[in-house]
C-alpha cells in the first residue's frame, strides 16, 4: 500500500514538473504584449500671409513679394518673424535689402514708432551706394508698414544706437517716415493673340 502511495506522489510531482516546463515554454515563446503609446496628433500649422519688399533687379525701386510665415500671437513675436523673412531675402528675382549675415537683436513699438536694432553686419555687409541704402531704408521702412499698419515711422539703430547712415548716403539718425513712393507693384504681362486666331480679323 505504502509503495502504491509513492509511486501516484511520483507520478503527480512528474506530471506538475512537466506541466510547469510546459506553461514556462509557453510564456517564453508568447510575444510580450505592451500596452502601444497613444500616436501623438500633430496639429496642421496656421500660416498667415505678409508682404515684403526687396529691390527690384534694376535695384533703383522695391517690388512687393508676398510670403507665408507661421502664425504668431505676440506681436513682438510678429514683428520679428517678419523683419526676419527680409533678412532670409526674396525667392523671386528681385535683391535682398539687407545682407544675409544681419542679425535682429530687438523691435520695439511705441504707438505709430517701431525701433528696429540691427547687428553691425548690416553695415559690415552692405554694399553701400545711394539707390541701395534707400531700399534697405524703405524695403524695412514699407514693409512694416503694410503688414502692421498703425506703424508709420521706423528708427534704426546699429549695435543700440543711433547712426547718421548705414554707409554714409541715406539719413536714419532720425526715425524714417514711411514712403510708398519708392515701391511699385509688379508689371503683369499680357500675352499677345496669336496671328490668324481672330475668328473676326483679315486672312
Amino acid at each position: 500500500m505504502k509503495g502504491y502511495r509513492l509511486l501516484l506522489v511520483v507520478v503527480a510531482v512528474i506530471i506538475l514538473a512537466l506541466a510547469a516546463l510546459v506553461l514556462r515554454n509557453y510564456l517564453a515563446s508568447s510575444p510580450t504584449s505592451m500596452p502601444q503609446p497613444a500616436a501623438e496628433v500633430e496639429e496642421p500649422k496656421v500660416m498667415r500671409e505678409i508682404m515684403l519688399y526687396f529691390a527690384a533687379p534694376s535695384a533703383d525701386y522695391l517690388l512687393p513679394e508676398t510670403r507665408e510665415i507661421e502664425n504668431c500671437q505676440e506681436e513682438e513675436a510678429c514683428l520679428r518673424d517678419t523683419i526676419q523673412a527680409l533678412i532670409d531675402g526674396p525667392t523671386t528675382s528681385s535683391i535682398a535689402i539687407l545682407p544675409a549675415q544681419t542679425v535682429l537683436r530687438n523691435i520695439e513699438v511705441d504707438g505709430a514708432l517701431a525701433t528696429v536694432d540691427f547687428n553691425a553686419d548690416l553695415v559690415s555687409f552692405h554694399p553701400g551706394g545711394s539707390f541701395s541704402e534707400l531700399m534697405t531704408v524703405y524695403g524695412v521702412t514699407n514693409t512694416l508698414a503694410a503688414n502692421f499698419p498703425y506703424i508709420r515711422q521706423v528708427q534704426f539703430l546699429i549695435d543700440g544706437q543711433r547712426r547718421e547712415s548705414i554707409r554714409g548716403h541715406v539719413g536714419i539718425a532720425e526715425p524714417v517716415t514711411v514712403d510708398f513712393r519708392f515701391s511699385r507693384e509688379p508689371a503683369v504681362v499680357v500675352p499677345e493673340e496669336p496671328l490668324g486666331d481672330n475668328p473676326g480679323g483679315r486672312n
